[in-house]
């Protein structure tokens, strides 16, 4: 262990404050360099037990990170990442997000799965998690990493649940089946101004494959994904800022529109 227990307390405190008080933080390994990605999972874990508790809110699901092969050679990794959903985390479409409780957030297009059946164990396929799907619906993450100027190492963001905090579903809800997952386009404007266009393909090549392996890792620290758990497959453009007066809106191709508004 690089970190005592005492100082995993200490940035699990710092990690916490940060997001409570829309503040942004020196991160973790200027003070820890040698923190592994191992510790950093597990602070996460007592993150999100702090938050469970001080939020009085519940686990709703999981997000999946670093899921294009250009990100990850960006972050000079071969690997993606994933941090959870919790429900106060769920926006409305039809609610404002308010700018005031976010620090530099940035919105990112992805493939929502709610999941109708457990799963979990090494041995987990993209075909399995289409059958464990009940169904896909067009979504929108806000992530707003803690740190400084949204700079950050692997272990950081793991450290600070992915920079995880909104995300939005749409109304349209698909069974997986009925649309091909693999080559799903996507156009995402703001107020009206088209910003990113992607392609479901970007994420591992397939959605499903994303959370196929998201299961093989989690079952490495004896955890699954469970029935009603919403699952966020990875982003299919890269983010873009927003500010208050900011609307977003992303359109799916064959999967329909998920939207923002954030005042």
């Amino acid at each position: 262990m690089t970190v005592s227990i005492d100082q995993g307390q200490e940035i699990v405190e710092y990690l916490y404050t940060a997001e409570r008080d829309a503040r942004e933080v020196i991160k973790v390994t200027d003070k820890y360099p040698e923190l592994t990605i191992e510790e950093s999972y597990k602070l996460q874990d007592k993150l999100l037990e702090r938050r469970l508790k001080e939020n009085e809110t519940k686990h709703v699901g999981v997000k999946l990170g670093l899921t294009s092969k250009a990100k990850q050679l960006m972050m000079g990794v071969d690997e993606a990442i994933y941090g959870y959903l919790h429900e106060d985390m769920l926006c409305l479409e039809w609610e404002p997000v308010k700018y005031s409780d976010l620090i530099h957030p940035k919105v990112e297009p992805e493939i929502a799965f709610l999941l109708g059946e457990d799963l979990e164990g090494g041995h987990i396929t993209a075909e399995d998690v289409i059958k464990a799907t009940k169904y896909v619906a067009p979504a929108l993450e806000v992530i707003d990493s803690r740190y400084k100027d949204f700079k950050f190492t692997l272990v950081d963001v793991i450290a600070d649940n992915c920079s995880s905090v909104k995300f939005v579903v749409g109304s349209k809800w698909l069974s997986p089946e009925s649309i091909q997952l693999d080559s799903i386009g996507m156009v995402m404007t703001k107020n009206g101004k088209v910003e990113q266009t992607g392609s479901s393909a970007a994420v591992l090549g397939h959605p499903a494959e994303a959370i196929a392996w998201s299961v093989k890792e989690l079952s490495k620290r004896g955890k699954g994904l469970k029935k009603g758990d919403i699952v966020l497959s990875g982003a299919m453009s890269e983010a873009i800022a927003f500010g208050s007066g900011d609307s977003i809106v992303a359109q799916f191709d064959g999967l329909g529109s998920v939207s923002m508004f954030c005042k």
